[in-house]
């Protein structure tokens, strides 16, 4: 599990922009190309897991990243519960933290197929050559970049639609972030002016 020790989690303002951590309400949500009657295509995640259990200190005032995920490399964040959160505060806070976990889990099921499909390759390309994974000394051995070229312009390939569907589905998600964003700062800044009439008006 990650920790939040190196480095040290840092401190974000509110509005800070959106990294990636938390749990999701329906997991259908998690992957944006659907076929059918919401049938998602994303391949599963190896286990089912929280990205950390870090709280931040009980007077924190602001959101806090810690150090990149092992399995998506993504910095989760824990964003931060204002005590008198406006109902509009709360859907853009909940809809950033359902982001998180769809980018989280979608990366850690990305890498998880790059990794392995790399390791098919280079065991397949190896096996021709006659040659084992390991030499004589006990080292790996690796191909050459040429080589491995193949590779990932073949993983690319296979996964364009998939990245396609994800570029989509995050501007989607970012706009909308945005857009939620200027109404709760339109809100505040309402909410300010309304307070300092009620006390010009005292």
């Amino acid at each position: 599990m990650t920790t939040w020790r190196l480095p040290q989690p840092t401190a974000l303002g509110e509005d800070s922009p959106l990294e990636q951590a938390s749990i999701p309400r329906n997991p259908d949500s998690l992957h944006p190309c659907r076929r059918g009657r919401d049938t998602p295509v994303r391949a599963a995640p190896p286990r089912r897991r929280q990205v950390s259990s870090f709280c931040p200190p009980a007077h924190s005032c602001n959101d806090w990243i810690g150090p990149p995920d092992r399995h998506s490399n993504l910095r989760p964040i824990v964003f931060h519960i204002p005590k008198n959160e406006s109902p509009l505060g709360r859907r853009l806070r909940e809809f950033r933290q359902e982001t998180q976990v769809w980018n989280q889990q979608f990366w850690a099921s990305q890498n998880v197929s790059f990794r392995k499909g790399k390791e098919e390759f280079i065991y397949s390309r190896l096996k021709a050559k006659g040659l084992e994974m390991k030499d004589e000394t006990g080292q790996k051995v690796t191909l050459s970049a040429e080589e491995m070229a193949d590779f990932y312009k073949d993983f690319l390939r296979k996964n364009f639609k998939k990245h396609m569907c994800y570029n989509r589905e995050w501007y989607k998600r970012n706009f909308t972030i945005t857009f939620l964003m200027g109404q709760v700062a339109f809100e505040r800044a309402w909410s300010r002016l309304g307070w300092k009439k009620t006390k010009v008006g005292n």
